[in-house]
């Protein structure tokens, strides 16, 4: 056999971003003992005698002899100082880090949460690993190939990946809430459950990172609903909260269903501030103050739908006089007193909220006749003359 025909150099050069194992090509050649390895940093050379995975090469230079072939020679029964060529297949193992590989929840993942029960969330991140044992990929994973790649691992990841991610949010017992805030957390939890379920393929795991969890759509409607509530303060300036923003969405869509809606929330929201101005009035009156607040209570129903029957942001403001109105018209009340704003009983001389005296309206006569004219008349009822 000539020199030609024998390899006495081994080595590979890696140009690609994601070959895991590469095959070197004999091209049917020998390999001359004596050969010159040469394997480079992030690489592992492994030897494979018919099927039998023998010697294994960190980084470093080597010359091919049984006394560095020790798994061979032993396959092989060589004899001490054997210098004869022998076949063998070589595969050349990359052990850097494959970085910035990504990983998602393809179908929702469910989760029991203590404030709204049973919900389904997403998540998706990156991870980074590289081959750690190549003995153990090479007998768990590899095969037989000339070539395999980062995908051909980056599937069975991302599924344990998953798994890992769902045992580290029951066990942690976060709320669905504060998963967002807890992302780092997470993440070292479920890589501390994901790095030995990889280790028996010959893999480590180097890197794990969420990068967001989505909760449901329902869910995140009620997280915004409270948001407004807790900007509102309490229930009652939430309720306000809510009636100004339909008399806002009505004056941008005036008429229609949308104008009786508005009309209808404003009055109710206009006659349940009333009542409870009437309730504090009438506070030392007893009961005959929840009278007056049941009656201002139901009056603002009804004006209030009477109202936004009329249609757009108008109906609105009809809808919150009329209710307003309305109230203190069932209920007795007389006026308003002119210095707190508090409803007067009928034939009250003094606000019974803050003591003011009430007016009385003024006395009017024609110009004409010189009659006295009714409380609230246009027209003399002697003569005919317009009262000023």
């Amino acid at each position: 056999m000539v020199r030609g025909q024998l390899i006495d150099v081994i080595e590979w050069t890696d140009d690609s971003s994601d070959t895991l194992v590469h095959k070197y090509d004999m091209n049917g050649k020998d390999i001359m003992m004596g050969a010159q390895l040469t394997v480079r940093e992030s690489q592992a050379a492994v030897f494979v005698d018919e099927g039998r995975l023998a010697d294994v090469f960190g980084p470093g230079r080597y010359e091919l002899t049984t006394r560095n072939l020790p798994v061979m020679t032993s396959l092989r029964a060589w004899k001490f100082g054997f210098n004869s060529p022998f076949k063998s297949d070589v595969y050349f193992v990359s052990t850097r880090q494959f970085m910035d590989r990504k990983w998602g929840t393809a179908n929702p993942v469910m989760m029991r949460d203590s404030e709204f029960g049973m919900i389904r969330i997403r998540a998706f991140g990156s991870f980074a690993f590289r081959v750690k044992d190549p003995a153990a990929f090479m007998r768990e994973v590899f095969g037989t190939s000339s070539l395999f790649t980062a995908e051909g691992v980056e599937g069975q990841i991302r599924s344990l990946a998953v798994s890992a991610l769902s045992d580290a949010i029951a066990e942690s017992g976060i709320p669905a809430l504060d998963l967002a805030a807890r992302y780092d957390e997470l993440s070292r939890r479920a890589l501390d459950t994901l790095a030995p379920r990889v280790a028996g393929l010959g893999l480590e795991l180097c890197g794990f990172v969420i990068e967001n969890i989505s909760l449901p759509e329902e869910v995140e409607k009620a997280i915004d609903r409270r948001t407004s509530m807790g900007v509102a303060g309490d229930l009652n300036r939430y309720a306000q909260f809510q009636a100004a923003e339909a008399m806002r969405e009505a004056a941008s869509n005036p008429g229609g269903m949308a104008g009786m809606g508005v009309g209808m929330g404003a009055g109710a929201a206009v006659g349940q501030m009333f009542a409870q101005s009437l309730n504090g009035a009438a506070a030392g009156a007893g009961a005959a103050g929840a009278g007056v607040v049941a009656g201002a209570a139901a009056g603002a129903g009804v004006a209030g739908a009477a109202a936004g029957a009329a249609g757009g942001a108008g109906a609105a403001g009809a809808g919150a006089a009329a209710g307003a109105a309305a109230g203190a018209a069932v209920s007795g009340a007389a006026g308003v007193c002119a210095g707190c704003g508090a409803a007067l009983p009928a034939g009250s001389r003094f606000c019974p909220a803050c003591g003011a005296p009430c007016g009385q309206p003024a006395e009017r006569f024609c110009p004409g006749c010189g009659r006295k004219a009714e409380p609230g008349a246009k027209f003399c009822a002697g003569c005919g003359q317009k009262l000023g």
